[in-house]
């Protein structure tokens, strides 16, 4: 398992999970739980997130940005231009060019605009970022964003912080068969058992912000999903028997006494 890496923009990562820094009670808790959560990379809300004002406690004050790696993201912007300006400005701030891209479509149910992802993805990545897009299971638009050059696929799961799972485990197996880009699942993960079934999916990685940040005991469910991310990997590479629709013996027929 040493060897077996996640590789984003020729970048690669022991932990196949990704956190979010948002909706924490503090810095200090949201530090801890990632550290906990063994995650290499954190994504940032450029928008929400203070990385800028010194009068104010800063991220960077508490998760340093030597040693894990910020993923800027567009949370809370709605069209493309919202979301060229807000990463535009972070490469500006502190020269980031992987970056997640989330263009949404209303503000009550947090879906994609997948029209405006697509232009976009088009334009960054021209620009030079390595773009991880937030987008929907549709496997047509997924496979258009990775031609025109998205660094990693990131279909939501369910509805952002509506910890519903995984709703249509169809169109992810479709997609895990025609990426060939990292396919991380993004939004909706609930829970250790969500992460875990992502991941037997065949899932590169999952993104996880709103299951542990407002769990009960958000570092213990920190650590839950880490295991679960592991264990759910493995699982995948272990290759599942078959589903069959009767009983079959364990033990030998052969030389019963």
């Amino acid at each position: 398992m040493r060897k077996d890496k996640l590789k984003i923009a020729n970048k690669s990562y022991s932990s196949r999970l990704i956190v979010g820094t948002g909706k924490y009670r503090n810095f200090e808790e949201c530090a801890k739980a990632i550290k906990i959560s063994g995650a290499e990379i954190v994504t940032v809300a450029v928008r929400r997130v203070n990385i800028t004002d010194n009068t104010k406690p800063l991220l960077m004050d508490y998760v340093d940005p030597k040693k894990i790696t910020y993923l800027p993201n567009t949370a809370g912007c709605f069209t493309s231009s919202e979301a060229l300006r807000t990463l535009r400005l972070a490469r500006e701030i502190g020269g980031w060019k992987l970056v997640k891209l989330e263009v949404l479509g209303d503000k009550k149910n947090l879906f994609p605009n997948m029209m405006e992802t697509i232009k976009s993805t088009e334009i960054l990545a021209k620009e030079g970022f390595k773009v991880m897009v937030y987008c929907s299971d549709d496997p047509l638009m997924a496979k258009r964003l990775e031609n025109i050059g998205a660094a990693a696929i990131m279909p939501l799961a369910s509805p952002i912080g509506s910890g519903l799972g995984i709703l249509n485990k169809i169109n992810i197996k479709i997609l895990r068969k025609q990426t060939k880009v990292p396919l991380i699942i993004d939004a909706g993960i609930g829970d250790a058992v969500d992460a875990t079934e992502a991941m037997q999916l065949g899932c590169d990685g999952v993104l996880v912000n709103t299951a542990i940040a407002k769990a009960k005991k958000p570092l213990m469910m920190a650590e839950a999903i880490k295991l679960a991310v592991i264990s759910g990997r493995k699982s995948y590479l272990s290759g599942r028997i078959n589903k069959i629709f009767y009983g079959k013996a364990s033990s030998p027929k052969t030389g019963i006494i």
